[in-house]
């Protein structure tokens, strides 16, 4: 309502200037300030009539042509298109007012036809400048409130993809740790050499899966999401290399509904939420940890597993989680959920 009372008053203030500027020896003019404060009033109420009028229809082609003709799409022609409409409606207001009053006044003073024409046409002309005169005014305010509204964008957009570099670097870090990370590369040599010695066929399969795991941290570390089918895959091989080298100490529990298979995830979001479930718990045979990967039908991928902290808790980066978190933030999907009981810790991923 300000930025209307604001038009308005740019209105009024324009059409008395041009009022007076198209013809300032105007005899009227001279005795302007004698006149009765009654006629004086009349005048106003009719400068402020009009211009309410004027800025009225100006306001609605613009906001018309903002939705059918925008200013992005076609400058020239929207500036072209603008001025004809604007231009077109000042006259047909003043016609219709001029044709309003001719039918419904009777005691108008005779005047001479070019006297009248003379005047009609300024009043036309006031119109037109005084609504091209709003045109602009409210041109100028939307394009300065767009020009804002996309550089706040612009920032915004360039803060995700700060935040995102900053995230993915930080989930390749973590890929690359487990890459090199001597104690993951000793325990699993470590196994496959048993296993070799033990049975042939299940040592080549441990290290087929060795580097499965490896290939798709190569390959899919850098990717914003993944199809959950691959990260599955991936799963399979990494939970394999577990299982061999902890033995009964960790139970696996995959669930997953085929048709949220060809969905999306983010790439080692299930890998890491497993390591993190091993690290911070207990893996004993005798009250092993339960480590469960299932769908819900609300579309969430849910990596649920037994509480059983340690006694001594290990060292944490805290890259894991929070990087997940980070990560489905940055890239404006739902944030993943956290939930936490007695006996369990469950994190549900929203599919993508």
């Amino acid at each position: 309502m300000k930025r209307r009372l604001a038009i308005w008053a740019v209105a009024i203030f324009t059409f008395c200037i041009f009022s007076y500027l198209i013809d300032p020896f105007d005899p009227v003019w001279q005795n302007y300030l004698q006149t009765p404060l009654k006629m004086f009033f009349e005048d106003a109420l009719w400068v402020f009539f009009f211009s309410a009028i004027i800025s009225e229809v100006s306001l609605l082609i613009d906001k018309t042509l903002n939705k059918l003709l925008p200013w992005k799409d076609r400058t020239v022609k929207r500036l072209l298109v603008q001025g004809v409409l604007q231009i077109v409606g000042s006259v047909l207001i003043v016609m219709i007012i001029n044709a309003i009053i001719d039918c419904s006044s009777h005691s108008l003073p005779e005047m001479d036809s070019r006297k009248e024409y003379t005047l009609l046409g300024q009043w036309i002309a006031t119109n037109i400048v005084v609504s091209l005169t709003i045109s602009a005014f409210n041109t100028v305010d939307y394009l300065l409130e767009n020009w804002k509204k996309t550089a706040v964008e612009a920032a915004q957009h360039k803060l995700r993809a700060s935040k995102h570099k900053q995230a993915a670097m930080a989930a390749e870090l973590q890929a690359l740790k487990l890459q090199i990370d001597p104690h993951f590369i000793f325990n699993n040599l470590s196994v496959l050499s048993e296993l070799i010695l033990e049975d042939q066929q299940l040592g080549y399969d441990y290290s087929e899966k060795f580097a499965r795991v490896y290939r798709y941290l190569l390959v899919n570390s850098k990717k914003d999401i993944i199809v959950v089918e691959e990260e599955l895959k991936f799963l399979e091989s990494y939970i394999f290399l577990i299982e061999k080298r902890i033995g009964e100490g960790v139970v696996f529990k995959i669930n997953i509904q085929e048709e949220y298979k060809s969905m999306y995830t983010l790439p080692l979001s299930l890998q890491l939420l497993v390591e993190n479930a091993i690290k911070h718990n207990q893996t004993s045979k005798s009250n092993p940890l339960e480590i469960e990967v299932y769908t819900t039908p609300d579309k969430e991928l849910v990596v649920s597993n037994t509480f059983l902290p340690l006694i001594n808790k290990p060292d944490s980066s805290g890259v894991g989680l929070t990087n997940i978190i980070a990560r489905y933030e940055i890239l404006g999907y739902t944030k993943p959920m956290i939930e936490k009981t007695e006996n369990k810790f469950i994190v549900k991923l929203p599919l993508i």
